[in-house]
């Protein structure tokens, strides 16, 4: 097979600063937001690991001219899950920081990489957020064994 994993994805933003601010509260890498009145592009770059997210500001995903995008992507469309490998209270005390609740979790799930277990937030957006232990002995909560439907 010849692809060998994500580059990055697009994201949709109404609210970029608190978007900055939050992602920057849990350990990505993110732009000052000072920078938001001088791109060249309105676009900005959340880093993690060899990824990233490219996010759209209005001015760009809101342009009728702009079409490479999908159709329905607005603010609050996504569901994103990052692999954490710190600890469930260093998590915890991140999601604080960013003031940041928790929907679910910890819960019993099955990622990319085999068994595993999440616990769910959302980002100022309202996009689902949701981070993924692989190594459950970070985790010090009781696991639920199933998401509440």
């Amino acid at each position: 097979m010849s692809v060998t994993g994500f580059d990055h994805i697009a994201l949709p933003t109404g609210k970029p600063k608190q978007l900055i601010e939050f992602y920057g509260a849990l350990g990505f890498k993110v732009p000052d937001v000072s920078v938001l009145d001088d791109l060249p592009m309105p676009v900005f770059e959340i880093r993690f690991g060899t990824q990233k997210i490219n996010v759209h500001l209005p001015a760009l995903w809101q342009s009728k001219k702009f079409t490479l995008r999908g159709p329905t992507a607005v603010p609050g469309c996504s569901d994103l899950c990052f692999v954490w490998d710190g600890t469930e209270d260093e998590l915890r005390r991140r999601l604080t920081v960013a003031q940041a609740d928790i929907l679910v979790g910890p819960v019993k799930m099955r990622g990319a990489q085999g068994p595993s277990a999440s616990i769910y937030t959302r980002d100022p957006d309202g996009n689902l957020v949701e981070f993924m232990f692989y190594d459950l002995t970070n985790i010090t909560s009781e696991i639920s064994d199933r998401l509440p439907l």
